[in-house]
């Protein structure tokens, strides 16, 4: 069975509800999914093991969470090339943080990017639950 980490980085929880409606949509596709806080990831063989990664992080004064900026350092060391990859986020006004990781997983990593990262001001407004699960399925099916 396939397995996918996606790993958050929130401030008011609305980032890790975004993470636990894409991981939805990938349990939908039978993926086996590991959700988890970056704080929780302490070292590169953490994130070994996965075919496909989803990093997410809230937008906080135009700027991604402190501890996916710290992920995403250990994840440069850990041999994601190729691997297909994911980004999201929830946002206030702004909404960088998920283009930056995403750009970071694609020219960095040299990971195999899905269409877009998935930027919602929450889960649960305008569609988001499934705006969410559908980009878990999106993931999913590139990893076909």
């Amino acid at each position: 069975m396939l397995k996918v980490l996606i790993v958050y980085a929130t401030r008011t929880g609305e980032t890790q509800k975004i993470g636990e409606f894409i991981a939805e949509g990938l349990r939908f596709s039978a993926v086996d999914v590991s959700l988890m806080s970056a704080n929780d990831i302490k070292k590169e063989s953490d994130l070994a093991g996965f075919d496909a990664y989803v990093f997410g992080s809230a937008t906080y004064h135009g700027e991604m969470m402190s501890g996916m900026k710290t992920l995403l350092f250990l994840a440069e060391k850990a041999g994601l090339e190729n691997k297909v990859g994911g980004a999201f986020g929830a946002f206030g006004w702004s909404g960088e943080a998920p283009d930056r990781i995403f750009d970071t997983m694609k020219n960095i990593y040299q990971m195999d990017m899905v269409s877009m990262p998935l930027r919602l001001k929450s889960g649960s407004l305008g569609g988001g639950i499934k705006m969410a699960q559908d980009y878990g399925r999106e993931i999913a099916q590139k990893l076909e």
